[in-house]
């Protein structure tokens, strides 16, 4: 068995022995962490109680070590296994009883530093004594391990009779051997030579058949990290700020790099720091940065945004722990805003601001008040906000900041009086929206004076009471004086003349005094018209005076009408309807309306006349109310038909007022509801015999016209077709559309030779022409036809025959062009022995009757428009 275990161990020493060869690796500096990535942990059997385990129980001498470098940290240990744990001095302990360990166990333990965010985890296995244990490649060499193996004796363990063959069930039995694989590191990007051998296993169980007497072994191959990463910035440009006059260790931003590489190793371990900063404004070093976190803070004070409003700063990460020898590094750039505070008081550009403004004017700019600020513009640390400290108790003024240039725009909102004030002498003081910072005193040029000159100018009289309202009876008969509607002028420096006009009167009523205002009337006052308006009355009126430029105001009088019982009652409705034969319902509701008001109107009376006497013995009026009462039959019955009824209906007033209405009633037949029948309608619509005849008559006159107009029209029909037209009707033009013949394709398919319009000065080329060539553009050279005479007298009835005669000569006569021929006109030569007809005037000196053109038919009526239209034309 030992020199198994002699020929296993040779051939890890081999294997570790190749790899080792291949990397070479350096020794890292002093870094926090565990000192091995895997720890191999031999519980001693006296630990054991039976074949558990007790609770709080130190499996090993062995211990977890933890290497802080020297920092004094305080570290915590967590295992990823419930049953075990570490102590904090690195021993292996029980957290519960573990019932048997008769197999390796292994777990993971986290460090975790108590004020430190780093973690640390390093693996642990557990073997129980009796098994084959080598010792951890990576606390000590191959060579050692194999020196070892050669030195150390064998162990004989001695069993008692008890254990042997034979032996009762409870006796102790040998624990079966196990073989605990320690794990292999490996470093990355190793160059080869490949394959690379790393391990050879040539151990294993079989029983006599053959078969696997023992569990698969684990094998953990650990690749050793190397620095080939380098750290990488999240951004390559990060923004941060700080506002102005911070003090020093004032947090700024952080920037964070990440390196792929092991990080809890020195290869992922990055470190920061500041390589540039500009400008170099106060100090070059106005930042610092902490190489761990990547926090950068201020250093000194002397920010100051209104000379530097930004910083740009490079900063560098490298690894390794921050060794420029060995670390890989790269760099971002962090810009840094100079944010604003209100650390400068608004200043007035002068001490004191002058302005004039006008009398009586509102929102005017009097001054606008300049101020610097060197604050952000725009900003509530640059914003004014200007208040008047002092000279306007009234409130005639105040101060809008323009939000463009922040200037203080003095405007007037509430107009001045320069007979009351001619100057005005402000205090005014600026400050900002945003309060001051810390530490910050107001400016003395923050207060400033206004010195305002009000201007006279002409302003227009003023009625002392307006409107103003008075109070009359109606009825006031023309030329009463009302009232004094004078003005005054509020000009008590300028001696002015105050004259007064009517502006408004809408029913032209009154009429006022040029000089001193003095309203009479030039009609009589109703209170019942239509301009009175709930019995009030208004008229406008102007007064103005006689200055440069010239002012004006007005006034308004209202004049309250009295009533007074000028208008009597009137009856409502003014017409109904009732049944002929008087039932309890058949009556009629009548009441009364009064332009007048209380007290000249309700209760009303109403009364029947005496006369006539069949009025009060057909009808009876009863009353309901003070202003209703009731009209209905008399007699059991009427006879149908419409009827006037006479009312007499007085109001209330003093002396009370009467009037005589007329209401028309329709007696009528009803049906069993009360409702006037249709018949009974028919007939109290009051058409009697006399009126139905005349309709009668009206209907047959009608008609005897229509019948009349019709034998007229049929008539003439009849002589139209027995006397024949002078001309055929087709060619009448009267009232008809005339149809023109069509020209053909137009100009462009025709080719003419316009030379054919002129004379030649020979016919001998027409003479000598061969016989049967005829050209239908020329005139032959033969006798003319000889056409039909006109009598000198002719009878009318002969007209249309010599129209015919003459059109059958012209058809026949073969000297006649054709319709569509270019016809060949006279040449006239090439002079004229008359002057020119230019100087002939077209205007006669008398007038001259063109009148009887419009007998001559339809074919001369435009000539009649044009010569016969008169002097309209």
């Amino acid at each position: 068995m030992i020199v198994g275990c002699i020929l296993l161990a040779c051939t890890l020493l081999v294997g570790a022995s190749s790899g080792s060869r291949a990397g070479q690796p350096l020794k890292p500096p002093c870094r926090p962490g565990f000192s091995q990535n895997f720890y191999t942990v031999i519980v001693p059997r006296d630990v054991l109680h039976g074949q558990s385990i007790l609770k709080d129980t130190t499996l090993s001498s062995e211990r977890v070590t933890f290497e802080d470098c020297q920092r004094s940290r305080e570290v915590g240990f967590v295992s990823s296994d419930p049953n075990f744990s570490v102590r904090p001095d690195g021993s292996v302990y029980t957290e519960q009883e573990v019932a048997n360990l008769s197999e390796p166990v292994q777990f993971m333990v986290t460090a975790r530093g108590l004020h430190d965010p780093h973690i640390w985890e390093t693996t642990v296995k557990l073997a129980l004594a009796g098994h084959l244990h080598p010792l951890p490649l990576t606390k000590i060499g191959f060579e050692e391990m194999l020196s070892r193996v050669w030195e150390s004796q064998p162990r004989v363990i001695k069993f008692s009779r008890r254990h042997q063959r034979g032996s009762s069930a409870n006796s102790l039995r040998r624990q079966k051997r196990d073989w605990v694989i320690p794990p292999i590191n490996v470093p990355e990007n190793s160059r080869g030579p490949f394959p690379h051998m790393l391990v050879r296993l040539r151990a294993h169980a079989v029983d006599m058949n053959g078969n696997q007497v023992e569990n698969p072994i684990d094998l953990y191959i650990y690749v050793i990290d190397m620095n080939d990463n380098r750290p990488e910035f999240q951004n390559q440009v990060y923004n941060g700020s700080v506002a102005e006059g911070s003090k020093p260790g004032s947090s700024v931003m952080q920037v964070t790099a990440t390196d792929s590489d092991d990080s809890t190793t020195a290869n992922g371990m990055v470190r920061y720091r500041i390589l540039s900063q500009t400008p170099h404004s106060p100090i070059p070093n106005m930042f610092t940065i902490n190489s761990e976190t990547g926090d950068i803070v201020t250093v000194a004070a002397g920010l100051d945004r209104e000379k530097v409003s930004q910083y740009t700063i490079i900063v560098q990460a490298t690894d390794m722990e921050g060794n420029l020898n060995f670390g890989l590094s790269n760099t971002a750039t962090a810009l840094i805003s100079i944010t604003d505070i209100n650390d400068n008081p608004p200043e007035l550009t002068v001490r004191t601001f002058s302005g004039e403004v006008p009398e009586n004017k509102v929102n005017v700019v009097v001054t606008n008040l300049t101020v610097v600020d060197r604050d952000q513009p725009h900003s509530p640390n640059w914003n004014a906000v200007y208040r008047i400290v002092s000279g306007d108790p009234s409130g005639h003024f105040t101060i809008r900041t323009n939000p463009i240039t922040n200037e203080g725009m003095l405007t007037v909102v509430k107009p001045v009086d320069f007979e009351m004030n001619r100057a005005f002498m402000l205090t005014v003081v600026v400050s900002n929206q945003a309060h001051l910072a810390s530490g910050i005193q107001s400016s003395l040029q923050s207060t400033a004076g206004v010195t305002i000159s009000v201007q006279d100018v002409n302003e227009p009289p003023v009625f002392p009471v307006n409107p103003k309202m008075i109070r009359f009876e109606e009825g006031v008969p023309a030329g009463t004086t009302l009232t004094v509607f004078a003005a005054q002028d509020p000009d008590h420096f300028i001696h002015q003349i105050v004259r007064y006009s009517k502006l408004s009167d809408p029913a032209n009523w009154l009429k006022i005094n040029r000089t001193n205002g003095q309203i009479t009337t030039m009609a009589l006052l109703d209170r019942e018209s239509i301009y009175v308006k709930n019995n009030m009355y208004e008229a406008t009126f102007l007064a103005y005076d006689n200055g440069s430029p010239q002012a004006s105001g007005t006034g308004t009088l209202q004049i309250y009408l009295i009533d007074v019982n000028d208008n009597a009652p009137v009856l409502i409705p003014k017409e109904a309807q009732i049944c002929e034969r008087a039932r309890p319902n058949s009556r009629i509701n009548i009441t009364a309306s009064d332009a007048d008001a209380e007290p000249n109107v309700g209760p009303f009376v109403f009364e029947l006349p005496s006369f006539p006497a069949s009025i009060r013995r057909n009808w009876t009026i009863s009353r309901l109310s003070g202003d209703y009462a009731q009209l209905r039959l008399r007699i059991p019955y009427l006879e149908a038909g419409v009827y006037e009824i006479p009312v007499i209906v007085s109001d209330s007033g003093n002396p009370p007022l009467s009037n005589r209405s007329m209401i028309r009633i329709k007696v009528c037949p009803c049906d069993n509801n009360g409702d006037c029948s249709a018949t009974g309608a028919v007939a109290a619509a009051g058409l009697g015999t006399g009126a139905i005849i005349a309709i009668l008559i009206c209907i047959i006159i009608l008609l005897s016209m229509v019948l009349l107009f019709v034998v007229w029209m049929k008539r003439r029909e009849k002589e139209r077709q027995a006397k024949p037209l002078l001309i055929d009707p087709e060619d009448d033009v009267r009232d008809n559309i005339l149809k023109y013949d069509e020209e053909g394709g137009g100009e462009e398919d025709q080719d003419y030779d316009l030379s054919q319009l002129q004379q030649p000065e020979s016919l001998d080329h027409i003479i000598n022409k061969p016989t049967g060539v005829r050209r239908v553009d020329e005139r032959p050279v033969i006798a003319e036809s000889q056409y039909p005479v006109r009598p000198s007298v002719p009878h009318p009835g002969d007209i249309g025959d010599f129209i015919n005669d003459g059109l059958r000569a012209a058809d026949n006569d073969p000297t006649a062009p054709p319709y569509d021929s270019l016809l060949v006109f006279d040449y006239e030569g090439s002079g004229s022995t008359a002057g020119s007809v230019s100087s002939l005037n077209s205007t006669s000196s008398g007038d001259q009757d063109y009148d009887y053109l419009n007998d001559w038919g339809p074919r001369f009526k435009k000539l009649a428009d044009l010569y016969g239209g008169g002097e309209d034309d």
